[in-house]
């Protein structure tokens, strides 16, 4: 992007002034490097979004940013229902509640390597992954709907896990305010299979080792040092949140309309917060986030089985769980006052700081995990959330590298086969149904994940705490 369009706030914030129908101005945190290479969509996009009623403080965008559909991938932004805000599916995305879960194990690096051929190969025969993939868990109506409303905490109640589990979970494990009936049946019928399953795209499950610690303190609170192997899975609503977005965007259209609101485009198709579509969005958006948040668990209780087989000592403790594809309800202050508002992260983490309630009591010392995943062949991030994210950004930052390029872009230069091969002479195992999908998430195809990291940190969004490498990935 030009940087003529922006008035730099300093080092790491640039800042577009409001021009035509914003009703905000824009902020997007990141390095000169990562402003030149975003591509202009993510500056129109985030100022047609700085357009939309009810919008407080900013249209925001995090180091990792790039093209979406209505919001930019990274794009954060929060509504006041008081003053007509609104709530947008495009705001959301269509896998709803797609997150990252980190495990500590309790191995080294050296417990991995004498076993990990066999490790890589229990792990893909255990949790199925690729387009359309099944599982072994078949749900009912009544399971179905159950699933919807209790999330994770549902999936622990089945014996998928450990109800500790659930104290390191965002909402502890459990979105309030899921109506199921507010989920289409042919939504429910798309995921009634897809329970304990990892899908396609960037979805991945990663044996990972923590090669640098950043925050000696912070490394200590969350169980981390050197050496450590730990276990990271990517993934979200599958089938189910898809088709919810899907259903919605065309209702919202509407909605938009018969409210006279004027949107820049259509892709940003909203309604009122408090209309009879937006409430009907959020019942069924918070099933999608529980259905995530129980898929990450049922994976989990599969990653657990898997490493009994082979390396009984192992100890598969949840670290954290947070979701990057959420509208929330939550408490800020702005402009001196509380205010409770409509935080929409679409590609962007929560990043709450030391001291807030809504961060587990183990953690609140030193402030949330937030889980930052890489590309099969470089590194991962584990962050903590920074003191001053909240008047930032809502308390927010990155969830990825960000794509630098499309995935057709990707398989005109690449070669799945030629990659598995590569990664395995770096002693990365890749294990995928898919060798067009393993071409499709090169590492090249993604910017520079430590550029954005140092941006996120320097820009005061997040603190680094580790920096994890991959040593077997399962990929859709």
């Amino acid at each position: 992007m030009d940087r003529g369009q922006f008035t730099r706030l300093d080092e790491y914030a640039w800042r577009v002034e409001p021009f035509g129908a914003m009703r905000v101005p824009v902020i997007i945190y990141a390095s000169e490097r990562l402003i030149d290479d975003m591509d202009q969509k993510v500056f129109e996009q985030a100022t047609n979004v700085a357009t939309l009623p009810g919008i407080v403080k900013a249209s925001y965008a995090m180091p990792d940013a790039h093209w979406g559909y209505g919001f930019p991938i990274g794009g954060v932004a929060a509504f006041d229902p008081l003053e007509d805000g609104v709530v947008s599916a495009g705001g959301v995305g269509f896998d709803i509640s797609c997150g990252v879960r980190t495990l500590t194990t309790g191995l080294t690096r050296d417990d991995i390597l004498p076993v990990q051929r066999q490790l890589a190969d229990m792990l893909y025969y255990s949790v199925p992954a690729g387009v359309g993939s099944t599982g072994a868990i078949h749900l009912n109506n009544k399971e179905m709907d159950a699933m919807l409303s209790g999330g994770a905490r549902w999936a622990v109640e089945q014996g998928y896990g450990h109800n500790e589990d659930l104290q390191r979970i965002e909402e502890q494990g459990c979105m309030s305010g899921a109506v199921p009936a507010e989920v289409s049946e042919h939504a429910k019928k798309r995921q009634r299979a897809e329970m304990g399953t990892l899908g396609s795209g960037n979805h991945y499950l990663e044996v990972q080792q923590v090669t640098d610690i950043y925050a000696p303190q912070a490394a200590q609170v969350f169980g981390l040092k050197t050496g450590d192997v730990l276990v990271s899975i990517h993934c979200g609503s599958r089938g189910l949140g898809h088709q919810i977005g899907t259903e919605f965007l065309k209702k919202m259209a509407l909605a938009a309309s018969e409210h006279g609101i004027t949107l820049p485009d259509r892709e940003l198709a909203c309604a009122p917060i408090n209309s009879a579509v937006g409430q009907s969005y959020l019942g069924a958006m918070r099933a999608g986030i529980n259905c995530a948040l129980a898929n990450r668990q049922i994976i989990t209780h599969l990653t657990r089985h898997a490493f009994s087989e082979l390396l009984p000592h192992a100890d598969l403790r949840l670290l954290y769980d947070v979701s990057h594809n959420t509208c929330k309800l939550e408490e800020h202050e702005v402009d001196g006052r509380k205010r409770r508002l409509f935080v929409h992260r679409k590609g962007a983490t929560r990043a709450y700081g030391p001291g807030h309630p809504e961060v587990p009591d183990a953690y609140r010392a030193v402030g949330q995990p937030v889980l930052v995943g890489g590309t099969m062949g470089t590194a991962s991030y584990i962050l903590v959330g920074a003191a001053g994210s909240e008047s930032l950004s809502f308390g927010s930052a990155c969830h990825g590298a960000g794509r630098a390029m499309s995935r057709h872009q990707a398989t005109r230069q690449w070669r799945g086969r030629e990659l598995v091969d590569q990664l395995a002479e770096r002693g990365i195992l890749i294990r995928s149904p898919s060798t067009r999908g393993v071409a499709e998430e090169a590492p090249g195809a993604y910017k520079d994940v430590t550029a954005v990291i140092e941006a996120t940190a320097a820009a005061g969004l997040a603190g680094k705490v580790a920096r994890l490498e991959p040593l077997i990935v399962v990929k859709g």
